[in-house]
């Protein structure tokens, strides 16, 4: 028999694991949630789910409890939990929250008392459920960490959800976040960067991404099948320095903010350029002097 699942915030994510849990066989037990309003909306969606005024009936009604409220609240949404349970045993239950920024040391109040901890969390974005939408789990790349068998049966359960279960350390966490954060947020800001410039040579920033568009999918699927190192082309790859200062003393006229993101990126792809091995020595430093000639926070127009 399968584990019984409670949800303690059910707002998007919880929503859905409510839902899609569900439909992989799993029994929803307790729905607990700032309002009960909420909690009868993720009743509702799943079809199952007693909703709790008290969350810590939620808890005692499960054996898996996810804690699905916002980063900032599931310390002392959990810390809750375990003094409104009167120190009551929790051995046996799983305990987890779907933060991407946030190990499953934040649970240590329930791991006090002797439930199992650990943290998933889904590298997708979730919109309100929707009725007969597809799942937003599917294919879908999950980490787990935290405790053996937290990690074990989340394994199971994301499998089970159609995702792509994987473990990383409790204390690389942070670092498997900020990865996340510049593969996902710092790309629209780099591309952002691009479509500034375009602007600049007159073009609309939907004409713009058009133009674009080609080249992006072209390098990621670059460094899918080739590598990161590999994948890098262009005047740095190259060690063209007269096209990067050309490059620069133009950017650097638009702005000079433009100009230091321009050559912070330009040092990181030297880096890159130099694992090819086909860069003169003398154009390394060449191409490094030119580009921390405008990471300084003075403009070189002063």
């Amino acid at each position: 028999m399968k584990p019984k699942i409670s949800i303690i915030g059910c707002g998007r994510v919880g929503t859905a694991l409510a839902v899609y849990l569900g439909l992989a066989g799993y029994k929803i037990a307790g729905l607990a949630s700032r309002t009960s309003e909420s909690a009868k909306k993720t009743a509702t969606a799943s079809g199952q789910g007693t909703v709790f005024n008290d969350p810590c009936d939620a808890v005692m009604a499960g054996d898996i409890i996810f804690i699905t409220t916002p980063d900032n609240l599931i310390e002392t949404v959990c810390s809750e939990l375990a003094d409104g349970l009167c120190q009551k045993r929790l051995d046996g239950k799983i305990f987890y929250h779907c933060s991407g920024a946030i190990s499953s040391a934040i649970l240590q109040k329930a791991a006090a008392q002797g439930a199992i901890t650990g943290s998933i969390h889904p590298l997708q974005s979730f919109a309100p459920y929707k009725h007969g939408q597809p799942s937003p789990f599917k294919g879908v790349n999950i980490s787990l960490e935290g405790d053996e068998q937290a990690v074990k049966s989340g394994h199971k359960m994301i499998e089970e959800l159609g995702a792509k279960p994987f473990s990383i350390p409790t204390k690389a966490k942070t670092l498997y976040h900020a990865a996340a954060v510049v593969a996902s947020n710092y790309l629209v800001t780099l591309e952002h960067f691009a479509l500034q410039l375009l602007h600049e040579v007159g073009l609309e920033e939907k004409k713009a991404y058009e133009i674009l568009e080609p080249l992006i999918h072209g390098t990621l699927s670059n460094i899918k099948n080739r590598g990161s190192s590999s994948a890098l082309t262009g005047p740095v790859a190259r060690g063209d320095v007269g096209i990067v200062e050309n490059h620069l003393k133009k950017i650097d006229d638009l702005s000079h903010d433009f100009s230091m993101l321009y050559s912070v990126l330009g040092l990181s792809a030297l880096e890159l350029a130099k694992k090819q091995g086909n860069l003169d020595p003398k154009v390394i430093t060449s191409m490094k002097t030119i580009f921390n000639k405008y990471t300084s926070d003075n403009s070189t127009k002063n």
